[in-house]
């Protein structure tokens, strides 16, 4: 390594290289035992090219270093060295009129005290995070609300292998601690929009923001927050709090009394107590929680990011979305918002559009398939029988239950056999268009097998029967008409047979269709947690309707049962969802955070409710036919005859090993084959698992 430092110093002589560098002096943490053998400093663009050419050349492993302040240092650094932008353009900072462009070397405080200065505001509310700008914009930084990609306008930089790079900030996709920027990017400058203000009430923000830093965050050595934050709800430092972890030390890092998040140094930590403390800390939190936390310290040891992983790995997800039926938008912003809050829970997700209804090598591959289907293949059964006949574990209730709940004319028939209230309705088909006797205008006309509100229609006069028929035969050849109710629209989530607080609907349109739920072209629908216009006995007994739906229907993990209450405060259940929508308007996420729970705590439960079921094959639910699936019966039977067989035969054998001793070599190997087969029926009745 020192003939390389000495190579470099002739071949790049006005680039500053520092020797032997301590880890303490190079990041805010501390940690690391080893010396960094060198910590290069180009100071503009043109030279950080001509040292990553150098570097590569040489096949010298390098680590790009900002301000230090969120990074861990490592005990073996012989073989590698820094990079880190210099003092020359990369510190520069110019101003005009709201346009601030500012190398990526520039610590934010400092330039959010600077726009200050020139009258300009956005920045205040980060004032407090003490990295750089690039390493900033690396981990889109935030604080109070405010992401520091809401204020980017371009951003330029350098690829590893020496090419510029530069993108308007709307063309980069932004989200939480991180960007589409490229990983082989070194941001080296940025341009910022910022907004006019006034110069005191900037400055006093930033004198605010950082009393309010002082008070909640621990001062010493420490590299910021140690973990990303689940969600807003499950913040990382609330829950390794909730473990008793507070205070915990492992030689010389402790978790903050003052703050769970943060790890301090309280004098020359190791790399190796940094992984131990980090390790204790995951696997509490997921022991009781479920989350899998990820570090948000990032280390200079390329190795340590999978020695945590993999000491408490996270369940491997493969989830399901799109779908070839009429609601796949729908699916395809619902297993969106599912995978984000899976990831964000720490499992691993890979994400699947299916178009065809097949078991993949990603689905056998998964600890669990998570459907986000609706309509279609993905809900009516059809994928739940060909996971369950691979043995596969996933996410909703079982083949003959979707089939069931996705059926809205086999949904009235359970209802009217478990006496539970619905409006009055009735079948109309190609071949029988009449209008049922015992129903009156309006009605509602829905396609069987469609959800989201799709192949629904209300008719509310005879002019209307038959062109009303011919939309919606479109769909189906059998049709539910269902007697139109005017009442108040509820909706009941059931997660985990636990009843949620039901949801009262107020639409635009009077009713909760496609446009109520999604597109809102007629107005914005209204949602009450709890409902506003029922006495709560009410809505009580919709949930007591609700539950036993669940139960009766053979349903598990979830469901949203929709009801009418009509005027003599009677629930009328409508239908119920299988796979309900999980995008930013659905209904069951906005139940489960009235009652505090997030997105990634409703769909981590679940991924661990389908883990902790056998992967064995279910019996089918009574849907209500009455009848059993002929394969499984044939199967049976000749099992169970080849099983009793066998059985006679070993007994036979050891009969005639026992009474016909004069056969003797003969009796002795009789009365061992009737064993063994006697032995091996045993064995398989034991581990049989049909």
């Amino acid at each position: 390594m020192n003939e390389m430092i000495n190579l470099l110093r002739r071949e790049l002589p006005e680039i500053n290289v520092l020797e032997k560098v301590s880890f303490s002096e190079i990041t805010s943490l501390g940690v690391g035992k080893a010396l960094l053998p060198a910590m290069i400093e180009p100071g503009n663009t043109e030279q950080l090219v001509q040292v990553l050419k150098f570097l590569e050349n040489k096949e010298i492993s390098w680590f790009l270093f900002g301000a230090g302040t969120n990074l861990v240092g490592t005990d073996d650094a012989a073989n590698i060295v820094g990079v880190r932008l210099g003092d020359k353009d990369f510190t520069k900072v110019s101003i005009e009129d709201c346009t601030v462009r500012c190398g990526a070397a520039v610590r934010l405080p400092l330039l959010a005290s600077l726009c200050a200065k020139a009258g300009l505001g956005g920045f205040a509310p980060l004032s407090g995070i003490p990295g750089t700008i690039g390493g900033a914009l690396r981990m889109n930084a935030g604080a109070n609300g405010v992401e520091i990609s809401q204020l980017v306008k371009e951003v330029y930089g350098v690829h590893v292998n020496g090419k510029k790079f530069n993108a308007s900030g709307s063309d980069i996709e932004w989200f939480y601690r991180g960007s589409s920027i490229p990983a082989d990017v070194i941001i080296t400058e940025v341009v910022f929009t910022l907004n006019a203000s006034n110069v005191a009430l900037e400055e006093e923000e930033i004198c605010l923001e950082n009393a309010r830093r002082r008070k909640r965050e621990p001062a010493g050595k420490t590299a910021g927050c140690a973990f990303r934050n689940v969600s807003d709800l499950d913040p990382a430092g609330k829950l390794i709090d909730e473990c008793g972890l507070r205070g915990l030390r492992v030689g010389d890092l402790t978790v903050s009394e003052k703050h769970a998040n943060y790890i301090m140094n309280l004098g020359e930590a190791s790399e190796a107590d940094y992984l131990e403390l980090v390790r204790i800390l995951r696997r509490a939190v997921s022991d009781k929680h479920g989350f899998y936390l990820q570090p948000e310290i990032i280390p200079v040891n390329p190795e340590l990011p999978s020695l945590i992983a993999n000491d408490t790995p996270a369940p491997r997800v493969n989830l399901l979305y799109g779908g070839v039926s009429s609601e796949r938008e729908v699916s395809l912003q619902s297993g969106a918002v599912v995978a984000k809050a899976l990831r964000n829970a720490g499992f691993k997700v890979d994400i699947t559009d299916i178009r065809t209804c097949e078991i993949t090598p990603e689905m056998k591959a998964a600890d669990v398939v998570y459907p986000v289907l609706h309509g279609g293949f993905g809900e009516d059964g059809t994928l739940q029988k060909m996971l369950e006949e691979e043995s596969l574990r996933f996410v909703g209730s079982g083949s003959a239950a979707s089939r069931l709940v996705m059926e809205k004319i086999a949904t009235k028939k359970l209802l009217d056999r478990i006496a539970l209230p619905t409006a009055p309705w009735a079948v109309v088909t190609r071949d029988n268009r009449k209008f049922p006797e015992h129903l009156k205008f309006p009605v509602m006309i829905k396609a069987p097998s469609e959800g989201s509100s799709v192949g629904i229609v209300k008719v509310s006069s005879p002019d209307e029967w038959d062109n009303a028929l011919d939309e919606e035969f479109k769909y189906a050849d059998e049709l539910l008409v269902e007697q139109f109710v005017k009442g108040v629209e509820i909706t009941v989530p059931i997660i985990n047979s636990k009843v949620y607080e039901a949801i009262e609907i107020v639409s635009p349109s009077g009713f909760y269709d496609y446009d109520a739920k999604y597109l809102y072209k007629n107005g914005e629908t209204q949602y009450f947690t709890p409902p506003k216009s029922l006495p709560s006995s009410v809505v009580d007994l919709a949930k007591e309707y609700a539950i036993k739906f669940y139960h009766a229907a053979g349903c598990r993990d979830i469901l949203r049962v929709d009801f009418i209450v009509d005027s003599d405060g009677v629930p009328l259940m409508l239908e119920g969802n299988n796979l309900p929508g999980n995008t930013e308007h659905s209904l069951v996420p906005k139940a489960a955070r009235q009652a505090g729970m997030s997105m990634e705590s409703m769909t981590s439960n679940l991924v661990y409710c389908a883990m902790k079921r056998s992967n064995e094959v279910p019996a089918a639910v009574n849907a209500g036919s009455g009848e059993k699936e002929k394969g499984n019966f044939f199967r049976n039977f000749i099992y169970s005859v080849c099983n009793l067989a066998g059985l006679i035969a070993g007994l036979l054998l050891i009969y005639a090993g026992v009474m016909r001793n004069q056969w003797g070599k003969t009796a002795s190997i009789a009365l061992i084959a009737g064993g063994l087969i006697v032995s091996v029926f045993a064995f398989c009745r034991q581990f049989d698992r049909r």
